[in-house]
């Protein structure tokens, strides 16, 4: 099922392998036209705008942006109780996880009078996007607010796509989530109308502010990524998120039906989500066709995975050697990466690039979508060769204040008048001899 390139007996170069490595296209400069008048309507008409581009991507137009209190309050009301019990696991385990990420301000003495103290803000005010579409995702609330609130972000704002089989607001189980994690202003907005308004901020239809925020968070379309960019410089983002990628490497230690059972994982996500095995053994190969084609006829979504599988961003990838296949999953970056072989840990621990990385036979990704305590939030396309996922630290700005005496700037003066004439910039150095001379 899966297509497969042979690297057996050979090392690519990290540009060949860039090139010939299976990865799914998302361009969004084909979007950018289409979206610019979009953000531009939201920028003039505000919530005027949003409302009819709801209604026209959405197929249903909500009486106000913001969520009531009222309605976050009978979503958790009516929540399923084995699913409540699993969300407040899941915020349990993330706010464990993401408490030891807190920075703290460090101060470094210089010289004697001369400090520099490094202080660590969190963002004022922060957008987190929960997507809609195919599935629903209650664990992305968690994955965005999570962080977000233990940073220290005085205010934050949910949003999540209006549905039109729940009377324009957001699935009920996305608002139980919020409630849980005492988050108080959701909007149903989704999209690339949500970022711009967001970004710009507007008037409800009851006459209430929806502020502007200063950081957009959290995955979504196409549409929302160029959104992104867009407005980026306006608001901070966290990435531009592509489609999901799930990239497992094995040796002949692995067991197939485990590996079929995570490449279909991913796959269910969406027609362009990745699965990419990278594998020593042609006989594991093997049965993971064999096991794909068992499972994925059981499986709900099955067109979907088949897409997925069988699409170009999705293969197997044959090396001769576990060194040669973390030569070749370094390269791929991949969002996700599964380690299954023998002496996983090791193994694990000589990866360079990845999102996120799943050690053994029973850390599977869906562990870190739900559960693990981690954030599933994570760099795509390739991304993760220079980027982190979500974490607290997303959150937070660093602040450099500099503190010195009279006496520790007069000891370093002729330096710094030095190197400002050294760049023709003579009134940098001025500015600094001026506190000395006399009148």
């Amino acid at each position: 099922m899966l297509s497969r390139i042979d690297l057996r007996g050979r090392v690519p170069s990290p540009a060949e392998l860039r090139a010939a490595l299976p990865r799914a296209e998302t361009d969004v400069d084909v979007v950018l036209d289409r979206v610019r008048p979009l953000v531009d309507a939201v920028h003039h008409r505000g919530v005027d705008a949003v409302l009819e581009f709801t209604e026209q991507f959405d197929g249903v137009r909500p009486a106000s942006v913001r969520v009531p209190a009222s309605e976050l309050a009978k979503a958790e009301r009516e929540l399923d109780p084995a699913v409540r019990e699993a969300l407040l696991e899941t915020i349990k385990r993330a706010r464990v996880v993401h408490a030891d990420q807190r920075r703290t301000d460090t101060t470094t003495q210089v010289v004697p009078g001369g400090t520099v103290t490094e202080r660590w803000v969190p963002v004022r005010r922060v957008g987190l996007y929960a997507p809609g579409g195919l599935a629903v995702y209650p664990s992305s609330v968690v994955m965005n607010v999570v962080p977000a609130q233990t940073a220290g972000v005085e205010s934050l704002v949910v949003c999540s796509p209006p549905q039109k089989n729940f009377g324009g607001l957001p699935h009920p189980t996305v608002l139980a989530a919020c409630a849980l994690l005492d988050v108080e202003e959701v909007w149903a907005v989704g999209g690339a109308q949500a970022v711009a308004l967001l970004a710009y901020g507007g008037t409800d239809t009851d006459g209430a502010e929806l502020a502007p925020v200063d950081m957009v968070t959290g995955p979504g379309n196409i549409y929302l990524t160029a959104a992104k960019r867009l407005l980026r410089g306006l608001i901070g983002i966290d990435s531009e998120a592509g489609p999901t990628e799930i990239a497992i490497l094995a040796d002949d230690t692995a067991d197939a039906v485990h590996v079929a059972a995570d490449l279909i994982s991913q796959a269910e996500h969406d027609t362009l989500a990745a699965s990419v095995l990278v594998t020593t053994s042609e006989d594991l190969a093997d049965k993971v066709d064999a096991e794909l084609r068992r499972q994925v006829a059981a499986t709900k979504h099955d067109e979907r995975v088949t897409t997925a599988l069988s699409g170009k961003q999705s293969g197997c990838v044959l090396v001769s050697d576990v060194d040669t296949g973390l030569t070749v999953v370094d390269s791929y970056a991949a969002e996700h990466l599964e380690i299954q072989t023998a002496d996983s840990r090791a193994v694990a621990a000589r990866v360079r690039s990845a999102g996120a990385v799943f050690i053994g036979a029973y850390s599977p990704v869906s562990l870190g979508d739900y559960c693990a305590g981690s954030n599933h939030v994570l760099p795509t396309g390739g991304c993760a060769r220079h980027s982190s996922g979500l974490s607290v630290q997303t959150f937070l700005r660093g602040i450099h204040v500099v503190d010195y005496s009279e006496d520790a700037l007069r000891d370093v003066a002729d330096k710094v008048i030095a190197l400002a004439n050294a760049e023709d910039l003579p009134a940098h150095g001025q500015a600094v001899a001026a506190r000395f001379e006399k009148p």
